[in-house]
């Protein structure tokens, strides 16, 4: 009889087994395959950058468009923006958003580096202030129709974003 904790019974202990051990079986080494990662169920392989995947500028201008409808209806975050320069606040965002996903460097050549948390520190970003900034963004993420893997990767990033910006919890 074999004593199963033998490493030379049943499948060698760690499913490889030696050639001519009685006993022991030999297990073929299969080459991994290799996998294609995409962003749908039947979708196109997800390579390259988001902001090519998902349309580029044009799409990135009606996510922001969008978000700055519901932002506009909002008594909370609204004032926070600037009324008078509507336009220049949706280029701004929009043009953020291309580079920081792949797309033109326009932002950092117009505007310097980012620094998020610094442009953001003027205005009084409550726990409030984020979840309905979150919520008009969500909207507006889920009227571009995305594919599952590239909404869940905007998406992400957006919520991390948000979280980072808030600087007060009173």
């Amino acid at each position: 009889m074999t004593d199963p904790t033998s490493p030379n019974s049943g499948t060698g202990g760690a499913g490889l087994g030696k050639p001519g051990v009685p006993g022991v079986p030999v297990v073929p080494v299969v080459p991994a395959q290799p996998i294609t990662l995409r962003v749908g169920e039947h979708g196109v392989p997800a390579t390259g950058s988001l902001f090519d995947r998902i349309g580029g500028a044009p799409t990135f201008d009606r996510l922001v468009r969008r978000f700055y409808e519901g932002v506009q209806q909002d008594d909370v975050i609204w004032p926070m923006y600037p009324a008078d320069d509507l336009e220049g606040a949706i280029w701004r965002l929009s043009a953020f958003l291309q580079q920081y996903w792949g797309g033109p460097g326009t932002y950092s050549e117009e505007r310097g580096h980012p620094r998020l948390r610094m442009r953001h520190n003027p205005f009084r970003i409550t726990s409030e202030a984020r979840e309905r900034w979150l919520h008009h963004m969500r909207e507006a993420v889920e009227s571009l129709q995305l594919a599952p893997l590239d909404e869940a990767e905007l998406w992400a990033y957006l919520d991390r974003a948000a979280h980072a910006m808030t600087n007060t919890f009173d």
